[in-house]
């Protein structure tokens, strides 16, 4: 299901949404979900020149993600949730995956509870999250754009 949205209203969701971190059920302003926690476990693990990161979200829960600086998969292995990324909110339900366009930010609401999996390439097998983060995402678009 595709709903259409302005940009203007996908701004100031993700302004909503980072500015209540940290409240129940609304987490992350892009980056701080990097590293894993009781609230959003976040798994790390490594192919030969590939990184792949696991969240996985409960029923309920909110989260930015960054401004992705580069073309990479996602999948959703279980759960259902919708995502509102630049123009539109789409429904996803588990098994699933989507290919990311480089400058995607999603706001993300789980319905259920839910597992992704992003995977991004990783050319220099680097094992060093905030490294990899540096190289992979963008904290704004403003950030995105200095970057490409």
């Amino acid at each position: 299901m595709k709903l259409k949205k302005t940009n203007d209203e996908v701004t100031e969701l993700i302004k909503i949404v980072t500015e209540n971190s940290g409240l129940e059920g609304f987490y992350g302003d892009g980056k701080s979900i990097a590293e894993t926690s009781e609230i959003i476990p976040i798994k790390h693990d490594f192919a030969d020149q590939i990184y792949i990161r696991q969240m996985n979200m409960s029923s309920g829960q909110v989260v930015v993600g960054a401004v992705h600086n580069h073309l990479h998969v996602w999948f959703l292995l279980t759960g259902k949730v919708y995502i509102i990324e630049s123009d539109e909110k789409i429904e996803h339900v588990a098994p699933c995956y989507t290919i990311s366009k480089p400058g995607a930010q999603r706001v993300i609401y789980a319905v259920e509870d839910s597992i992704f999996i992003n995977v991004h390439k990783n050319p220099s097998n680097t094992k060093n999250i905030k490294e990899l983060e540096d190289e992979i995402v963008s904290m704004t678009m403003e950030e995105f754009n200095k970057k490409k």
